[in-house]
This record gives structure tokens, sequence and C-alpha cells, in this order.
């Protein structure tokens, strides 16, 4: 199974305690497999113990991109926290780790 960093990059951004994850496929043709294969629950079970809040997902076709919403997943947000990745900016590596079945 290829993981996500093979088909993609991630850019990661912040409010409060919310981290936004943009996942971007290199090239057009991975953008369905992406869509099929990265869902909430994959996300969710992924980045479990880190992501305490909801997921929503939206899917931005014509940029080859899927942008994750995830709440309460740093630590307090950034001017509250003591955590060493205030900011969450890991989390987009994090994400890029995960693995998803091809058909």
């Amino acid at each position: 199974m290829p993981k996500l960093h093979e088909l993609a990059h991630c850019r990661a951004g912040d409010k409060g305690n919310t981290s936004i994850l943009s996942l971007i496929a290199y090239r057009a043709e991975d953008y369905p497999l992406l869509a099929a294969q990265v869902t909430i629950d994959a996300v969710a079970r992924h980045l479990r113990g880190i992501v305490e809040g909801d997921i929503r997902r939206f899917e931005l076709p014509a940029l080859w991109a899927l942008q994750f919403v995830c709440a309460r997943s740093l630590s307090g947000g950034v001017t509250t926290s003591l955590a060493l990745d205030a900011h969450g900016k890991s989390l987009s590596y994090a994400l890029l780790e995960m693995e998803i079945p091809v058909s």
C-alpha cells in the first residue's frame, strides 16, 4: 500500500484549537483515489490521539485537493498550549504517512 506522500503533498494551517490540513494530489489522475480512500473515518483513525474533535472534509476537485478541518487538535490552541508544535504543522507530515489501499 502506498503512503500518501507518494501521491500528494500537504499544507497545514491553524485557527485557535483547529488544524486545517490541505491534501493536494501531485497528478490529476490520483485525485479520484485520494477522494475515495482518504475519508473522514480513515483520517480520524490515522490521527487518533491527536485530533480530539470532529473532522470535516471538503472536496476541491479542480485543485486536485481535499481539505480536512480538524477540531480540538492543537492542545488548546496556539496561544494557550505548551505543546512543542503549537501550530500543528507536523500534522501535515503525520497525514502523509497514512497508507491507502490501491485496487
